[in-house]
């Protein structure tokens, strides 16, 4: 573990203040109990469902993500900087995806190129020129969090279509308090049960103009298949709304109708968890089974809300995520909060050069990837890795960006012989709607390799509760 490393729970060989009442936990509780808790949590865990799918590999994809029981702490301070951070970001993407689907201020101003957005493979030249309600494009804004020190924060990354994992969030909490009620007894633990409540109110708060009583709200799934299908029942059950696939609905007239027992239902707002081109195949991919022949007539007619919306994905975009920034000073004239993480566009030829012959510091993510697929971590790589990676990058420069390696900081996490540090992000989970908000808390996700960078789930990484500590 590299020293320069921040340990959130010990600082100069001391134990930092969030974390006083944790240490005599783990110092009360033998290997035996430990280890009778963490095969506890894993039944629950398969108890109550929570998988996910790994694709592309043979047999039973479905499989339980690796929980850890140490959690994470924050204090009250430091989380309201972060909060504050976020929702910022969070307002100026929105104002960003309102502009380039409009007038295209920003790039008119020549604050970000203009191909950068227009020929962007996520911009939908089919909702140019219309304004959801409320000006919400992104209801749900994942913001990717590393930390580096004791006041060091980084975005990482924006997920501004279908972030997914709150349900981790949520299920971390609760097998917590079921397994250590006294932790909660005797620290002042802020709550995150809420969320769901929130993204009711925040989902009901968007419906379109045409809506004239309580809006129907509904979430669309591509089915049992999918690795995030758990997510979406277990949210749908939380929200007391209906999970339901493309087959369930249909277009006639003006309004988007839901099979039931009892006939038809008008839906009002969709909460859609699949891609912009399965949505509609009469607008974007022919052959999609997954979506509503007509939806999108509907929703540029004001008929229904699609959350998030339909383009939303290019404000998400590695490459235009550099300019995020700029966003936060050109729409709300204000200075980031958040800082981003240096990055280097391989488009432009004196970045590329740096970062071919630097290869071997640098992370390395394609523009559209996700999961953890589709990227080097150079420190990590063999030289045959690194290789090959570079004949890829100059096979298409413009398909990648590349950051430094950061120092991520890193939390105590239960390992076979015991203790030790990994690795860890967060996700917050900001929702965009009548109200911007979000729940003092996130998902924490921890590599669980030692010395491993890469914390996502489908790469071996594993979650913990993220605690904020009432002040």
């Amino acid at each position: 573990m590299p020293p320069s490393c921040f340990n959130e729970m010990y600082e100069d060989g001391q134990v930092r203040p969030p974390y006083a009442r944790l240490e005599h936990w783990t110092r009360a509780m033998p290997a035996e109990l430990r280890h009778l808790k963490q095969a506890e949590a894993e039944a629950l865990f398969r108890r109550i469902g929570i998988t996910f799918a790994v694709y592309g590999e043979g047999g039973d994809p479905d499989r339980l993500i690796p929980f850890d029981m140490f959690p994470r702490v924050f204090t009250q301070a430091e989380w309201l900087r972060l909060e504050r951070g976020i929702k910022q970001r969070a307002r100026a993407l929105n104002a960003f995806l309102v502009d380039v689907y409009g007038r295209g201020e920003i790039v008119r101003a020549g604050r970000i190129p203009a191909h950068l957005v227009y020929r962007n493979a996520a911009y939908e030249k089919a909702v140019v020129g219309f304004v959801p309600p409320r000006g919400v494009y992104s209801h749900i804004v994942g913001v990717d969090l590393v930390r580096t020190g004791p006041d060091q924060f980084y975005v990482l990354e924006d997920n501004c279509r279908t972030p997914s994992g709150v349900s981790y969030m949520l299920e971390n909490r609760e097998i917590m308090m079921r397994m250590f009620p006294a932790l909660f007894r005797e620290n002042p633990i802020l709550p995150v049960d809420r969320y769901p409540e929130l993204l009711r109110r925040t989902l009901a708060s968007v419906a379109p103009a045409k809506c004239d009583r309580d809006p129907t709200v509904a979430i669309l799934t591509p089915g049992h298949y999918n690795s995030a299908y758990y997510e979406h029942s277990f949210l749908a059950d939380m929200m007391g709304v209906e999970l339901v696939e493309g087959q369930d609905l249909f277009v006639e007239g003006e309004f988007v109708w839901m099979r039931t027992t009892e006939g038809p239902r008008k839906v009002d707002v969709i909460y859609r968890r699949i891609d912009d081109a399965f949505l509609d195949p009469l607008c974007f991919r022919p052959d999609s089974a997954l979506g509503v022949p007509g939806l999108m007539d509907v929703y540029r007619s004001g008929g229904v809300t699609i959350a998030s919306a339909p383009g939303a994905g290019v404000a998400d975009d590695k490459a235009i995520y550099t300019y995020v920034p700029e966003m936060v000073r050109f729409y709300l004239g204000e200075a980031p909060i958040l800082e981003n993480v240096p990055t280097w566009q391989c488009a432009r030829a004196d970045e590329l050069k740096h970062v071919l012959e630097n290869l071997h510091e640098l992370v390395v993510k394609e523009v559209h990837g996700s999961g953890g697929y589709g990227m080097l971590v150079g420190p990590c790589s063999t030289k045959a890795q690194i290789a090959a990676f570079r004949a890829k990058i100059e096979a298409n420069p413009g398909n990648y960006i590349a950051q430094p390696t950061l120092a991520l900081s890193t939390c105590p996490t239960f390992v076979e012989e015991g203790i030790a540090p990994r690795h860890v992000d967060l996700r917050p989970y900001c929702l965009m709607g009548e109200r911007v908000e979000l729940v003092p808390g996130g998902l924490t996700r921890v590599a669980l390799t030692e010395g491993s960078l890469v914390v996502n789930s489908s790469q071996g990484g594993g979650v913990k509760d993220t605690w904020v500590l009432a002040e």
